[in-house]
């Protein structure tokens, strides 16, 4: 049975990145390890932080709503073999429609849409571990934020590069300045 759900924190451990998805009231969270990238993501679309450019995440809950299908919610389905199974359930022309996604994509659009979480118990009998086991993380500070965005404009000016796209590349060149001023005036 699905529970509904929330993403509780974002924690770096020594196997990687994990998103903690806590079901709403319980004393347990699941711990789900996914890249950096994602975790940045998640991080940005919970914290609301304005990209420059659409990070994948924003460019898709735009291509939704300008084709007016609607959000509902995402589902974090089950875990086999250690790995985690999802799927964002879609409403489009009156139709439900469910689309199969790793969860750290499903969370990074939830952190963004806000739309209702849901999860199923016995991944949280399987995988959950207890809060009070778990030393909760300050939500990132001003400098953890500016350098998750200098991560993302780093690997967009590299992509830029590669393509010979060089005026956007000097366009975020400028960008990345600025962040590192910003970054540098903060210390």
């Amino acid at each position: 049975m699905l529970v509904e759900a929330e993403i509780w924190t974002i924690a770096r451990t020594e196997q990687g990145n994990a998103v903690l998805v806590r079901p709403v009231g319980a004393d347990s969270a699941v711990p789900i390890f996914i890249g950096q990238l994602e975790a940045q993501s998640i991080l940005i679309g919970i914290g609301n932080v304005p990209m420059p450019r659409p990070l994948t995440h924003d460019l898709f809950v735009s291509l939704f709503k300008t084709l007016a299908v609607s959000i509902d919610k995402i589902e974090i389905t089950s875990l086999k073999e250690g790995t985690f199974f999802s799927r964002i359930i879609l409403h489009y022309g009156g139709e439900e429609i469910s689309v199969d996604s790793r969860p750290s994509d499903a969370l990074g659009i939830a952190a963004r849409t806000k739309c209702p979480i849901f999860i199923d118990e016995r991944i949280v009998d399987e995988a959950g571990v207890q809060l009070s086991t778990i030393t909760e993380k300050a939500p990132p500070t001003e400098k953890e934020v500016i350098e998750s965005k200098l991560a993302l404009l780093k690997g967009e000016l590299e992509r830029a590069i590669e393509v010979e796209n060089y005026e956007e590349a000097a366009h975020l060149r400028d960008k990345i300045k600025k962040l590192h001023e910003e970054l540098n005036k903060n210390k």
